[in-house]
């Protein structure tokens, strides 16, 4: 994928239909914090990652206690997706989800209707199964090369290529 958005991304796609498909860059960590982005969150040590081109008036969160969050959905296996926002904040009030439990996301990545079904029969996209392991233990900066690795033959040896093809 040669747009810069997109560039050595990894997207976990939380929802996909007729009218579209949404995801999320996993691997696009920003600068700033969620209390620094959301005035009436309560302190919490989150970092906040850019989840692509799209809505970046929006907050959306990604989180493992899908079991405790009313109104979240499960998109992967152990993977949620939003919930009742007042809940939240009182659950991480109540210590009841730490940093390590969620990742928040400004932005996010979209597709009108077909699109993104024609960007993967140009194979624009190399698909890949979502772990659990890739949200919650992947550096960030590492995730792109080692989902690739993981995926084995070709794909390994592309994830040990320099950025830069001119360099290789």
């Amino acid at each position: 994928m040669q747009d810069p958005n997109f560039k050595r991304a990894a997207v976990l796609l939380v929802d996909h239909g007729a009218d579209g498909s949404i995801g999320f860059i996993l691997n696009r960590k920003s600068d700033v914090s969620i209390n620094e982005l959301v005035k009436d969150f309560p302190d919490f040590d989150a970092p906040v990652y850019v989840g692509g081109p799209v809505g970046h008036d929006t907050v959306h969160y990604l989180h493992r206690k899908g079991d405790l969050l009313e109104g979240s959905d499960e998109v992967s296996r152990g993977i949620f997706w939003g919930g009742d926002y007042e809940r939240l904040k009182f659950m991480v009030r109540q210590q009841l989800i730490e940093p390590a439990d969620i990742r928040f996301f400004v932005g996010f990545s979209g597709w009108s209707e077909d699109q993104l079904v024609e960007e993967l029969a140009e194979g624009s996209w190399v698909t890949a199964k979502m772990d659990i392991n890739y949200l919650f233990n992947a550096p960030a900066d590492e995730l792109w090369r080692q989902v690739m690795d993981n995926k084995g033959n070709a794909f390994s040896v592309i994830a040990d290529m320099e950025e830069d093809a001119k360099l290789n």
